[in-house]
């Protein structure tokens, strides 16, 4: 075995059913990545805008050359071709997992138009498109009403999604529900489901975020200690109504802020995405890769969270929320702001490359 194969995070791919995902589809992100043994990556309007900005004249460049192929095509078409064409090179990098783990692993996840949240056939047409692009797309669907109903559809339809836009066990729930309601009708109609590979995400690190902003705005003087576990208690709970249930989807830890939202969750049969800097400083640190799924947070903690922070309550309990309410939760929202607001720069970007400001002096 080689040395860089003894790293916190090769042991807990090694020793656990955990998996490491790549939250970029960047080539050179995911290539390092994979040495380390992750198995899967991701995409969504701000990664793409993060890897267009890495490369901007390879990628202004592309825009231009698919604008003379296709002279028909608006800024929408294009923008939506440069994520095509940087998913499907991530994709290529994970089939050799896919194929040895027949699906489980090597998955790449695609993000659907987060414009459309509010419309399931606009989010399903979408994943359709996705779904063909490579054999292991995987298709983000946010946690919106519309997302869980087109999230049911296209898992009948033979397409794995990846629920997003999830903070909160009550989503969760809902989106595992969803696919298992769309893997049971495929079975009905004896269709095929053992490639698919589902994972339902909750970005324990967002719900954290919040709850931060909820501090200042609203005067709250809580335990400091008390914040960073409050998305690792949500998962866990999650995670333990996953397994009690059997549901068959698989829960995926997001938006890493510190090292408990990776230490505090090895062991689970769950996938955790990293960004590329912080598998880095996994891969150096000397934090002890052991399993601690099934530790629980102390419940001084929760009942601290519990006790300053309605909005935390609603994102623990199984009923904390209507389904009718999610695209209202705090989180939800800032999320889908950021990435609508992520898609219109990427607009801009295309446009900058077809229309290139004449003000400015060429270098």
């Amino acid at each position: 075995m080689q040395t860089r194969q003894l790293s916190p995070l090769a042991r807990t791919i090694a020793h656990s059913a955990t998996d490491i995902w790549n939250d970029s589809c960047a080539v050179d992100e995911l290539e390092y990545a994979i040495a380390f043994g992750a198995v899967g990556a991701t995409a969504n309007p701000t990664i793409v805008v993060d890897n267009w900005k890495k490369d901007p004249a390879h990628w202004s460049d592309r825009t231009r050359v698919l604008a003379l192929e296709q002279p028909d095509w608006t800024e929408v078409d294009l923008a939506w071709a440069i994520v095509e064409e940087m998913s499907v090179r991530g994709a290529k990098l994970l089939e050799p997992a896919f194929d040895v783990h027949r699906g489980r692993q090597g998955r790449l996840s695609i993000q659907t138009d987060p414009t459309s949240f509010r419309s399931a056939e606009r989010m399903l047409n979408q994943a359709l498109r996705f779904d063909a692009l490579a054999p292991n797309v995987i298709v983000k669907f946010p946690a919106t009403p519309a997302g869980i109903a087109g999230m049911e559809e296209a898992t009948a339809r033979g397409v794995s999604i990846n629920a997003t836009v999830s903070f909160t066990v009550a989503q969760a729930v809902a989106a595992a529900e969803a696919v298992d309601r769309g893997l049971r009708r495929r079975e009905e109609h004896g269709l095929p489901i053992d490639h698919m590979g589902p994972v339902v995400t909750l970005m324990i690190g967002r719900l954290e975020d919040w709850l931060r902003v909820l501090t200042e705005r609203d005067g709250i003087v809580a335990h400091p200690s008390a914040l960073p576990w409050s998305g690792i208690a949500v998962f866990k709970r999650a995670y333990r109504i996953f397994q009690e249930r059997g549901y068959r989807a698989r829960l995926l830890a997001a938006a890493i802020r510190h090292h408990l939202h990776w230490s505090e969750l090895i062991g689970g049969d769950i996938v955790i995405t990293l960004p590329s800097v912080w598998q880095k400083r996994f891969n150096a640190s000397d934090v002890d890769a052991r399993p601690r799924i099934d530790d629980a947070v102390e419940r001084a903690t929760v009942d601290e969270l519990l006790r300053h922070f309605p909005d935390f309550e609603r994102a623990y309990e199984p009923d904390g929320l209507r389904v009718d309410e999610f695209d209202s939760f705090g989180p939800s929202v800032r999320t889908l702001r950021a990435f609508i607001a992520s898609y219109h720069e990427l607009l801009h970007l295309v446009s900058d490359a077809l229309l290139p400001n004449p003000d400015l002096k060429m270098t």
